[in-house]
């Protein structure tokens, strides 16, 4: 048991550190936005952590990340409700991707390919969709006093969606092609 809460805590650690990376690295990373906001391929080792520990390892593994962006000095923080918004809530909700988690493991064991292929879809697509939402406030509340003329609502939709759609889309392609090679490597190690 012991032994497990240390993969657990390792695995959590390492995927952390490597969202972190592949959101820096310049050529792995698309930050044209003023604001924030990047298509990267950042987001996989969350779900990678969410599909093998669940809802815990996800959302303590998006949280660090979210950590890591403010302590290091990349976070774009205005005011404190958009700074918690888009740092401590949208990269956390990433992990409840994991809700998913034993239906693709078990799927895995069994062999259903597409069932487990569906089931990773459907992860990604929550938790991109959750932190899509964060910003999306966040968003509102930061816009609010920066933009005249136009509804801060739609700007923040557009903004946020502008960025996030093409994240999910290359995160989905991107987590199917691993898993789909090596779907092994999402069964958590008891």
């Amino acid at each position: 048991m012991r032994s497990k809460k240390i993969l657990f805590l390792i695995e959590v650690s390492i995927l952390t550190a490597l969202a972190l990376v592949l959101d820096l690295a310049p050529f792995l990373s698309f930050k044209i936005w003023a604001q924030g906001g990047s298509i990267s391929l950042a987001m996989i080792p969350i779900f990678i952590v969410a599909f093998r520990w669940g809802i815990k390892g996800g959302l303590l593994s998006g949280f660090l990340w979210g950590i890591l962006q403010v302590a290091i000095g990349t976070a774009y923080i205005l005011t404190p409700i958009q700074g918690v918004l888009d740092y401590g809530v949208a990269f956390t909700v990433l992990g409840f991707a994991g809700i998913f988690a034993n239906k693709i493991q078990k799927a895995v064991k069994e062999g259903h390919t597409k069932e487990y292929l569906t089931y990773i879809m459907f992860g990604v697509l929550l938790g991109s969709a959750l932190r899509f939402l964060a910003h999306f406030f966040a968003g509102v509340f930061f816009f609010k006093s920066a933009i005249e003329g136009q509804s801060v609502w739609m700007y923040s939709l557009l903004y946020n969606l502008s960025y996030m759609f093409p994240s999910f889309i290359i995160c989905t392609i991107a987590v199917f092609f691993l898993f789909h090679k090596q779907p092994r490597t999402l069964i958590n190690a008891a």
